[in-house]
């Protein structure tokens, strides 16, 4: 027994939930999906941080010299969540594409130059978050497979590239859930309990 309660500590991970809806209000689907996945992980004895982008304030990153400076101060614990984390979920609304302007906001602030990278002699800066995976979870009224296959999920493949991989970060198959605002209440349902099961398992 005791080999067993071992194992579960060692497989037991921090993780840091991103809900990426820039409305407060708790009424959408993306802010129950996070919740049900962040309620599933601490069930399962993970640790886990959840971060609601739109209870934040801080500015845009507008110039060089911001980018090259430290992160806001009102961003400093989020940036110590992300920093801290085995896995982050990053849980948004997909807008004209991809991200919305606020959830790209908080990236690009938390994410600076000396932040998020660090010089290396002689070749390309490598990312501070290395050896951290990174799952998304995306709400989008068009259908999941028509955005693969028609616009090829670029809008989510960019992020992935340009921004998470480049710091540093793993990122796992996306999870779309296409046709969200006409789904039922089962549907809606069994979406929830996917997000609980993949927080158990801490994926």
């Amino acid at each position: 027994m005791a080999k067993l309660e071992e194992l579960g500590r060692i497989m037991a991970r921090t993780i840091t939930v991103i809900h990426g809806h820039p409305d407060r209000a708790d009424t959408h689907l993306c802010h129950a999906l996070g919740t049900a996945y962040a309620d599933g992980a601490r069930a399962a004895g993970h640790i886990v941080r959840e971060i609601r982008i739109a209870d934040l304030d801080f500015p845009l990153l507008r110039n060089e010299d911001e980018y090259s400076g430290p992160v806001p101060d009102s961003l400093t614990e989020s940036y110590a969540a992300l920093s801290e984390a085995d896995h982050i979920v990053i849980v948004f609304p997909l807008w004209l594409g991809t991200l919305p302007a606020l959830t790209k906001a908080f990236f690009e602030q938390v994410f600076h130059r000396n932040t998020a990278f660090e010089d290396r002699a002689g070749g390309f800066p490598r990312g501070r978050f290395t050896g951290r995976t990174v799952r998304l979870v995306v709400t989008m009224g068009m259908p999941a497979f028509f955005y693969r296959l028609w616009y090829r999920a670029h809008g989510l493949k960019g992020f992935e590239r340009n921004v998470l991989a480049m710091v540093g970060m793993k990122p796992l198959k996306a999870v779309l859930f296409g046709g969200a605002g006409a789904a039922d209440e089962a549907k809606r349902k069994g979406w929830l309990a996917r997000m609980e099961e993949l927080g158990r398992k801490g994926v």
